[in-house]
């Protein structure tokens, strides 16, 4: 089979990321539990009267596939895959409540039609006139990374050349509403660099939007080598360390060999315990990182972990920020990425310096 490459990447999110001449040095720091992206100039990239018609995720999708397909040099690729946890939420909201305002009457269909979760992976297309295999992930916290498995595959099989994959995800005040009333949203707000001491239930919701042009070659421009990946509806708290090491020995590589290792830890008590299984035995002594304090937690966060990986291997530069813990590394080859959501969806990803 053959290998899979990430050749371009871009994210856009809470940090000014969508910019890949810079990385991560000048952070916005908030002091929140709902934050929200900071947004590239979108006329620039989308006539105005277009994407006044479109919902907040589907410009940053739209937006982020753009500027993948420009750093990759292509103009456009043989399939579209995209992951999204709620879809654009925001439409969904208007719709609903226009049902309950109207008492179910002379109801404009424009929210409705925009709200479907594959309406980011559909405007791409249109946009590049991509006809080819088109899909779209809704698996709620491993939305993006089955899209990146469909992907994966796809190369590796030869079945296409270069595929762009993506995660998206909105937010819409009722859905925030709602999250604040059943905790999962901390009540109170959180500086960003205590996220972690916090000790509290809950965690510091955000949005974005993650795209990466992946192809079955390699490149001089190639950022790192996806080797493997793999994800799991449950997982018991006890068991993770010992699942991190089954899934790298099923693919021949020890734990020892593991230059980084990148977290989703979110700061709610009641599940960074996951984490810390792993902090704390196994990978304890090499460079720990971690990302949801700048970016928030949404389904497609590990979106962000992807890109965040990719640009350290590249770059072989380690921003202060996200460091967890404090080593001697000087090189990173092979990270290794854990992410869950309340203790469901969990997935490992291993990435390696192409």
């Amino acid at each position: 089979m053959k290998k899979v490459y990430i050749n371009s990447v871009c994210a856009i999110t809470p940090q000014k990321t969508f910019d890949n001449t810079q990385f991560l040095e000048e952070l916005i720091e908030y002091d929140a539990n709902v934050i929200n992206v900071v947004n590239p100039v979108y006329k620039d990239f989308i006539p105005p009267a277009a994407a006044r018609r479109m919902a907040k995720g589907i410009k940053m999708g739209v937006v982020a596939s753009k500027l993948a397909l420009k750093e990759s040099g292509l103009e456009n690729v043989d399939a579209i895959i995209t992951g999204t946890g709620m879809g654009c939420v925001r439409d969904s909201e208007k719709f609903v409540s226009a049902i309950i305002d109207n008492d179910e009457q002379f109801l404009t269909p424009t929210a409705f039609i925009q709200s479907t979760h594959n309406t980011v992976g559909g405007q791409i297309a249109l946009e590049l006139g991509c006809k080819g295999y088109n899909f779209t992930y809704v698996h709620s916290g491993i939305s993006f990374e089955s899209a990146l498995l469909d992907a994966k595959m796809q190369l590796e099989l030869d079945e296409a050349k270069a595929i762009l994959v993506g995660g998206v995800d909105e937010l819409g005040d009722h859905t925030v509403a709602i999250h604040k009333l059943v905790n999962h949203i901390k009540s109170e707000n959180i500086n960003s660099n205590a996220l972690l001491e916090s000790k509290t239930q809950g965690c510091v919701f955000g949005e974005g939007a993650g795209f990466f042009v992946l192809k079955n070659e390699k490149q001089e421009s190639s950022y790192a080598e996806v080797v493997a990946l793999n994800t799991y509806n449950t997982l018991d708290e006890e068991s993770v360390n010992e699942e991190a090491i089954r899934f790298l020995e099923e693919n021949n590589i020890e734990a020892s060999s593991i230059d980084a290792i990148i977290l989703g830890n979110n700061g709610d008590v009641n599940f960074d315990g996951y984490y810390n299984k792993l902090t704390s035995k196994t990978f304890k002594d090499i460079q720990q990182i971690y990302y949801k304090h700048i970016s928030g937690e949404f389904n497609t966060a590990s979106s962000f972990g992807l890109w965040l990986g990719a640009r350290i291997i590249k770059s072989q530069i380690l921003p202060e920020a996200v460091k967890l813990n404090i080593t001697e590394t000087s090189k990173f080859k092979t990270i290794l990425l854990y992410n869950q959501y309340r203790g469901k969806n969990h997935s490992f990803t291993i990435l390696k310096q192409c």
